[in-house]
């Protein structure tokens, strides 16, 4: 491990992040400050920011909230999150310790061999196979920020929405248990225990905000980890922009639908649940996740500003809006938490679900990956006339995970075959014909090989029977859209920032070990002065504490 202490003027204004404190006064986050536990953690997801990022920005605005947030800690500028680097996975390994293979969770949308089909009440002899789908799609209501609960006022009364969002999803649409012929929820599709439910048994207060109803899986097994689960649906109509667009379609859209969740996070700071209507302490374990900057990397422009990167990792005008955007928004919870006197018992962890590739615009190929499964389906049923579609279900992102009708180790190698044997043409960054080649991917992983890639076993329920990680800058896509998206492998998918600032946490460290977002659960419960080996997934993955001190 490589640490280094800094200490520059500029770090020591950055040691200041909760206080306000200028460089000619010393740090507020002394030594004797970190000794004790902390008694709340604040999470903070920023969605597809990546270290470079964190750096690029910082190094422009070295007196900046977020300049203060590093300067005030310790930075790991060599941290990963999982593979596939979805939101699901991404998410659930912050909560959890563990990667998918030991949470069950590859993806937010897969498919599970052994579940049966949705809305199945009479299960005795029903063939076994779902898809498993946790975005909006699971809403009573996807159309409405509130998922269906049905409030009056909306936009502007959606933190009036309910904080046990299990119960506007919508029953029908989930997967069923042969066992109990009931349906499955989320959080009861997940293998193992959260660092929220481990609070919650020690009589800890949680909270947390994300972007659909689903995230109840946070709650973990028990469903009850999360006393506090505000989750406006993020891919519901805006409400004040053109009809049909959802609030990720205009990024000024997803700045005010982000802000919603900050200002539920500023009323839990205060003390109160996240619709300021009760008085209830502030959560030991809460937070929440900004998807402003995603958006911002994957649309080619909005608002009349160019979105992605203008060179390799140079933000362009629009993500440069968002980052200063998300460094407002969380000098904002900072100053908040200086305003409640909470600055000696709060650490505050910064990291992301995922990052967004590619950083570099020249890189990108876009291909429909639509005709490539139809031809595969129709090369596997003309060698068996009698035989369906080979692929069950498929999420293609910039990684390819399909799950197939026939799980021998002949139909998943001549599933690899075939997407290996496959070129065409795609659109680069301005629309032009690319030519592509192997489907778009560097390496494919089916059958047991896959399951050996997520430490599972070979016929694991859930694992995917094809894996295919995409040549850098591949981006899976019908149309134009897009110019980034994350699920794959590359560097651009997985390397993002991790901050832990604050209570208990040295001040100006900079760490250039090689760390992982999913010690980010247990290291949560060690600063809460609770037992990180609480989590299942930290014991059977051996997942580590951050070396914070």
């Amino acid at each position: 491990m490589s640490r280094r202490y800094v200490r520059p003027a500029s770090i020591l204004v950055a040691a200041g992040v909760l206080t306000g404190v200028t460089a000619a006064q010393p740090s507020a986050f002394a030594a004797s400050h970190h000794r004790a536990p902390a008694r709340h953690v604040l999470l903070i997801s920023v969605d597809g920011l990546h270290q470079s990022d964190l750096a690029w920005y910082v190094s422009r605005h070295p007196t900046s909230a977020l300049a203060r947030l590093v300067g005030g800690g310790v930075e790991y500028t060599h941290a990963k999150t999982t593979t596939p680097s979805d939101s699901f996975p991404g998410m659930v390994a912050q909560a959890t310790g563990g990667g998918p293979g030991t949470t069950g969770v590859y993806y937010d949308d897969t498919y599970n061999a052994a579940l049966l089909p949705a809305g199945t009440t009479s299960c005795k002899a029903v063939k076994p196979g779902v898809e498993v789908d946790l975005t909006e799609d699971l809403d009573k209501n996807q159309a409405s920020i509130d998922a269906g609960q049905g409030l009056t006022g909306l936009p502007d009364s959606i933190l009036s929405m309910t904080g046990n969002p299990a119960s506007l999803i919508n029953a029908s649409k989930l997967p069923v248990d042969p066992r109990t012929c009931k349906p499955v929820y989320p959080h009861s599709y997940l293998k193992v225990n959260t660092a929220f439910e481990v609070a919650r048994r020690a009589g800890l207060r949680t909270a947390w905000s994300d972007k659909h109803a689903a995230y109840e899986i946070l709650s973990g097994p028990s469903g009850t980890g999360i006393q506090d689960l505000f989750t406006p649906e993020i891919n519901s109509d805006a409400l004040g922009y053109p009809a049909g667009d959802d609030w990720t379609k205009d990024n000024q859209a997803t700045e005010q639908y982000d802000g919603y969740k900050v200002k539920a996070v500023l009323n839990e700071i205060d003390g109160y649940d996240h619709s300021r209507a009760h008085k209830v302490g502030t959560p030991a374990i809460f937070g929440l996740n900004f998807q402003s900057v995603s958006t911002a990397q994957k649309l080619p422009a909005s608002d009349g500003l160019q979105g992605g990167y203008t060179a390799k990792n140079v933000p362009g005008p629009l993500l440069t809006k968002n980052l200063d955007f998300v460094n407002a928004q969380i000098g904002a919870l900072t100053s908040e938490i200086a305003e409640r006197h909470l600055v000696d018992s709060t650490t505050i962890i910064l990291s992301a679900k995922h990052g967004q590739s590619p950083t570099d615009p020249a890189a990108l190929t876009r291909i429909d990956d639509g005709p490539l499964l139809d031809g595969l389906n129709a090369a596997w049923k003309k060698l068996h006339p009698a035989a369906g579609d080979l692929v069950a279900h498929s999420v293609d992102d910039d990684a390819m995970l399909l799950w197939l009708t026939d799980r021998s180790p002949a139909a998943t190698e001549f599933a690899k075959r075939y997407l290996l044997g496959q070129s065409g043409t795609g659109t680069d960054i301005n629309a032009a014909p690319k030519a592509f080649t192997r489907s778009g991917l560097s390496k494919v992983y089916a059958g047991s090989a896959a399951a050996r890639y997520f430490h599972v076993e070979a016929g694991d329920a859930r694992v995917p029977d094809v894996f295919g990680l995409a040549q850098h800058g591949v981006v899976y896509t019908g149309g134009t859209k897009k110019i980034a998206e994350h699920g794959g492998a590359h560097s651009d998918d997985l390397d993002v920032p991790l901050v832990v600032s604050g209570a208990s946490v040295p001040d100006g460290v900079r760490d250039s070990a090689s760390v992982q977002t999913k010690q980010i659960a247990p290291t949560i419960l060690s600063l809460l002065g609770l037992n990180p080996r609480s989590l299942q997934a930290v014991r059977e993955e051996h997942t580590t504490v951050l070396p914070v001190r």
